[in-house]
């Protein structure tokens, strides 16, 4: 009986009084400023992307400087840089480039998108002969 009583009047402190974790949460007051992370340093152009080939059959790797706005022919590779950019001195280091990558092969393009340095599996060219990746912008 008393063990009954105990646990009654736990948990009828629990229901009078619940923990925070069980309290609704308090609504954001509209009237308080609210704060928001400052913009991004824009990113710093350059001219020409630095790409490292690897032909998976030979093993062989190949580096290529292709200029913004040109082609460069890599096997059966039709390789096209639009935009290559770095951060700031004063941010990470890191580039990306604007990449089209063509197969002769197919009738679509195997690539269209951004290529970071930094992180190449986060976009990749997904080809059963060759590898691109970058490795870099330069003026």
């Amino acid at each position: 009986m008393r063990g009954t009583i105990a646990f009654a009047s736990t948990l009828g402190l629990f229901i009078a009084f619940p923990p925070k974790s069980f309290a609704e949460p308090t609504p954001p007051d509209p009237a308080a400023p609210s704060e928001q992370a400052p913009p991004a340093p824009p990113w710093v152009p350059r001219s020409t992307a630095e790409l490292q080939g690897l032909d998976k059959v030979n093993a062989r790797r190949t580096t290529l400087e292709v200029k913004v706005g040109t082609s460069a022919q890599y096997g059966s590779l039709k390789i096209t840089v639009q935009s290559c950019e770095v951060r700031p001195p004063d941010q990470p280091q890191d580039a990306a480039a604007f990449l089209i990558i063509a197969d002769s092969h197919e009738s679509e393009p195997g690539f269209r998108g951004w290529m970071f340095a930094s992180a190449p599996s986060v976009s990749m060219l997904e080809h059963p002969i060759y590898d691109v990746r970058l490795t870099g912008c330069r003026s």
